[in-house]
């Protein structure tokens, strides 16, 4: 049975994330003692004792999240991937995870991400919206008929969920008319700016430079990528989608149907929370699901 290891985003972060894993072994905590000396910061304070609003802050929640999934990874006995994926921040834990950065570049290139998409959201105010109930290509003709805003799908997270993401009149104005067209729900997300759209384009340039400069290695298995839901094990192709993924949207669902195509019957979600394992089955009814 072929086996993918998933690895989750933004937004599965949660009080005490990472507490139980630290006490767990001597392995684990030196990881996160590891973390906390790459970031110059103690990143395991708020996450063992923070508050819901403190690991909400980019510059927080991207780091914390990638800790957490990344230890699991590192610290299970029976990590045997045969291919991997992550859902946006989640692709930087599977690469390292894969073996193509290590532990402390993987960390910096997204402490400086979430810095870089930080920035980014101050330059105009943006947001991201979710949509329920419709196509994928009513959506898609939705945003691109909307041309004095920028609106776009972000996250194409599984059948019938599919994120926007522009500026706040585009989105507003997209969910008018998306709840127009028959979305069951069109909810104005509480987040900080419109990721995976062209509005993160100064924090594309920032990140690319760092990620051309960082170390790559071939990985273990093939990594599905979100820009294109394919399979990629060449270094270049992999850094090129990865400074592609800010600008570009998520393709989760296609990237698990495509998972699934080529032979992946289990799925285990690594890092914190289920969030993942509940779009798999939304997917991929027949697949297998587990957690680290």
């Amino acid at each position: 049975m072929k086996t993918a290891y998933i690895f989750p985003g933004q937004g599965s972060q949660f009080k005490g994330m990472g507490f139980d894993l630290y006490q767990s072994s001597d392995s684990a905590k030196a990881l996160f003692e590891k973390a906390n000396e790459v970031l110059g910061f103690e990143i395991t304070k708020v996450m063992f004792e923070g508050s819901d609003e403190d690991l909400k802050q980019t510059a927080v929640t991207q780091p914390a999240i990638f800790i957490h999934s990344v230890v699991l990874a590192k610290i299970s006995t029976d990590f045997n991937p045969n291919m991997v994926a992550g859902h946006s921040l989640g692709e930087f834990s599977a690469l390292v995870a894969a073996g193509v950065l290590s532990y402390e570049e993987g960390l910096l290139l997204v402490s400086k991400r979430a810095s870089a998409m930080q920035k980014a959201c101050e330059i105009r105010p943006s947001t991201m919206a979710a949509i329920l109930g419709l196509p994928d290509q009513v959506i898609e003709e939705v945003c691109a008929g909307i041309t004095d805003e920028i609106v776009v799908p972000a996250n194409y997270n599984c059948p019938g969920q599919v994120v926007i993401s522009g500026s706040m009149e585009g989105v507003e104005k997209a969910c008018e008319l998306l709840k127009a067209a028959g979305a069951k729900r069109a909810l104005i997300l509480p987040v900080g700016g419109a990721f995976h759209s062209p509005l993160m384009e100064p924090a594309r340039e920032e990140l690319a430079e760092a990620i051309h400069a960082a170390q790559f290695e071939p990985p273990v298995c093939p990594i599905y990528q979100n820009v294109n839901a394919r399979p990629a094990t060449e270094v270049s192709v992999i850094k090129e989608n990865l400074i592609s993924q800010l600008t570009a949207p998520v393709r989760w669902t296609q990237s698990v149907e495509q998972m699934a195509a080529d032979g992946a019957e289990m799925f285990i979600e690594c890092g914190p929370g289920k969030v993942l394992q509940g779009l798999v089955k939304k997917i991929s009814p027949t697949a297998q699901l587990q957690s680290i």
